[in-house]
């Protein structure tokens, strides 16, 4: 990951890549459709339903900084530590640490 040598160093950025609350709203949408769509496919047993969890995840968020934040997504410069951020933010919503 170019420019950052941890995780913990990324995440701040990524923070600060987020400060618009509703293209958090956006990434909270669509970080809970992927868990819906996992959960769809796993309980019934319909795999076909996976591909719409990368649709889910990625169109909202995308959604949430080209029309709100008015940036570019940083999946494209850093994927690996983006996803982790994404992950970690929605969890930090869900427990009231940061607003959305």
């Amino acid at each position: 990951m170019s420019g950052y040598s941890s995780f913990a160093e990324f995440y701040p950025f990524y923070l600060g890549e987020h400060g618009n609350r509703r293209c958090r709203r956006m990434h909270f949408i669509g970080s809970s459709l992927v868990i819906a769509v996992v959960v769809l496919a796993v309980s019934s047993g319909q795999w076909r339903w996976l591909w719409l969890a990368p649709l889910c995840g990625y169109g909202f968020a995308w959604i949430g900084h080209y029309v709100f934040e008015k940036n570019r997504p940083a999946t494209f410069r850093h994927p690996l530590y983006s996803l982790a951020g994404d992950w970690v933010m929605y969890a930090q919503m869900l427990r009231g640490k940061l607003s959305f």
